[in-house]
């Protein structure tokens, strides 16, 4: 039983991107999320050892959603996934209480090595 991570990314493709990465190396993906709004309440329904956070979304961003994550369980471990270019948005999100981040387009070495450092 791998450990269980929701994906939280307001592109479908990203998405699927990140689950086809985590799936083939034993990771269990329990859910998906749109925006940080979403997350929040698969977060509450789901207890996820790992989130990976888009930070620009609609509705509420990434890092908006990691400092309420932290709030609810200030344990949860979350990578943020980020554009080029989003370095600042990326210092936020870490001092928000991210574990790490991966920028795009995404290196699947990179994600593993990513959320592997994040849960352990």
């Amino acid at each position: 039983m791998g450990h269980k991570v929701l994906i939280v990314d307001d592109a479908a493709f990203m998405r699927m991107m990140i689950k086809d990465i985590l799936s083939k190396n034993g990771f269990d993906v329990v859910g998906e999320a749109e925006n940080g709004k979403v997350a929040i309440e698969k977060f509450k329904e789901l207890n996820p050892d790992l989130v990976t956070m888009d930070i620009t979304m609609p509705e509420m961003d990434g890092i908006q959603a990691v400092k309420r994550l932290k709030e609810i369980d200030g344990n949860s471990k979350i990578v943020m996934c980020s554009a080029m270019g989003q370095q600042a948005m990326v210092i936020d999100a870490i001092q928000a209480g991210a574990k790490d981040f991966i920028v795009k387009p995404f290196q699947p070495d990179r994600v593993l090595e990513a959320v592997r450092k994040a849960l352990s």
